[in-house]
């Protein structure tokens, strides 16, 4: 794990005990702090070390505390652990803050910090593809794998490739990247802040961290975006903060398997102006795009079928991330794509998707959304009421024809019918396997699918 002299002989308080909490919990002990954390779930906290002290921060004295280690999914704009900590004094900081903090006792080492609405989990698994088929000692962390501090320290010449949700950087202070990005905006989690702007200004801030010689780059196709690039380009030295420039890899797009459709070209180029500036070649990086293996869950090609290809999207949580796997197999010379599209609304209306109509052969609505889709797609596209992805997958299957696609994009969160988007994408997995050894009424009912409906 990683430890740092910096924390030795301090008090925090640790709240939530996931992952990233018992990260953090774990961390600082070893590195001679006193700990007091706790978690609403009485297992995890049974599972802490014998060193910690259990203690809810809400209730306990918290005078002399140097932090209190918040959990990301802990809404700070209505839990009461954010008056708390103003009440005593105390900063409110995550595991990424600590990451920071702890960054001068590592070996001499580098950071990647990623963020954005969409894509950041695949540019971030590219980068440290790339970085590692070129090389350089590179580790993931953040929003994605391992919480970082579970980690064991990278050795000299290392780099940290962190994607970072905006709930992280509310949390960070210090984490000055080497090298950053910015890929998009638009609206998300707008539940956690007061408005739009809000948002954007959260997702901004990782560049403020940044010192004037470090470099950032931006996917300015979205006008938040490119704010954000012209508030950062005017603080930093010429060249250290761009605009990238997608289209100039379309050219080499069709060699990299794992890589399609228009949205790829975005993550593409902020891979490549990443490693470009840790000091990776064309010669180096070019190669390595063809074997990168994609992400799960993430327009992931679950198998081809008598013809008909099964395609995996279920992280497309929101309309514009689903709206990119619908421009990814144009009307040519006619739709070919069979969409599984609802769950748990996020947004009103079909976003940036309705422009990616033409692509779609027919709709099979489901889940809660499931109604209002199948009003906004009515005369326009043929349509399935399905409510269950089992039933989708089984009407999906008759009416498509060889050189199809069947895609789950719902554009929507799943927790009206699944624990996660993981849970939804491995059930659809299933199904789709199913199509080879038994019937899929065998698996349709969402318990298997999720632990049970979790609303």
């Amino acid at each position: 794990m990683i430890t740092s002299a910096a924390f030795a002989g301090k008090r925090y308080a640790v709240l939530g005990l996931a992952r990233s909490g018992l990260a953090s919990v774990n961390a600082l002990l070893a590195s001679g702090a006193q700990v007091m954390a706790w978690d609403r779930q009485e297992e995890p906290r049974e599972a802490l070390p014998a060193a910690a002290t259990i203690g809810d921060p809400l209730v306990e004295d918290l005078t002399g505390f140097d932090g209190i280690v918040v959990s990301p999914g802990v809404p700070l704009n209505t839990h009461p652990i954010l008056p708390r900590a103003e009440e005593f004094g105390v900063p409110l900081i995550g595991d990424i803050e600590l990451f920071a903090q702890a960054r001068g006792d590592l070996p001499p080492h580098k950071v990647i910090g990623i963020t954005g609405t969409n894509g950041k989990s695949t540019t971030t698994a590219l980068v440290a593809h790339l970085l590692e088929e070129a090389g350089f000692p590179a580790r993931m962390g953040g929003n994605i794998g391992t919480p970082i501090l579970g980690e064991d320290p990278l050795p000299e010449g290392g780099v940290y490739v962190l994607e970072l949700s905006s709930y992280q950087i509310d949390l960070t202070f210090s984490l000055a990247c080497e090298a950053a990005a910015l890929l998009n905006i638009t609206p998300d989690h707008l539940d956690r802040y007061d408005g739009f702007e809000a948002y954007a200004f959260s997702k901004g801030r990782l560049f403020t961290m940044q010192g004037s010689g470090q470099f950032a780059c931006f996917g300015c196709e979205d006008a938040p975006t490119r704010a954000v690039c012209e508030a950062a380009a005017s603080r930093r030295a010429e060249g250290r903060a761009v605009c990238l420039d997608p289209a100039s890899f379309a050219a080499g797009q069709s060699d990299w398997p794992a890589l399609q459709g228009p949205h790829n070209l975005q993550n593409i180029a902020a891979a490549v102006a990443l490693v470009e500036e840790i000091g990776v070649s064309r010669a180096q990086w070019e190669p390595a795009m063809a074997t990168y293996a994609g992400l799960p869950h993430r327009m992931e090609i679950v198998c081809e079928h008598e013809g008909v290809l099964f395609v995996n999207d279920s992280k497309a949580t929101n309309a514009a991330s689903a709206a990119p796997a619908l421009a990814a197999w144009p009307a040519a010379p006619h739709p070919r794509i069979h969409w599984i599209v609802g769950g748990l609304a996020k947004e009103d209306g079909l976003g940036e998707c309705e422009a990616e109509l033409p692509n779609v052969k027919h709709a099979y609505t489901i889940g809660e959304a499931g109604p209002r889709f199948a009003d906004l797609l009515d005369g326009r596209v043929p349509f399935e009421r399905s409510e269950l992805i089992c039933e989708a997958v089984k009407q999906a299957v008759n009416n498509a024809e060889p050189g199809e696609v069947v895609l789950l994009s719902p554009a929507c969160a799943s927790f009206d019918q699944f624990r996660d988007f993981e849970k939804r994408g491995e059930h659809f997995r299933q199904l789709v396997g199913a199509l080879a050894g038994c019937e899929i009424d065998e698996i349709c009912e969402p318990t298997l699918a999720g632990g049970g409906l979790t609303g």
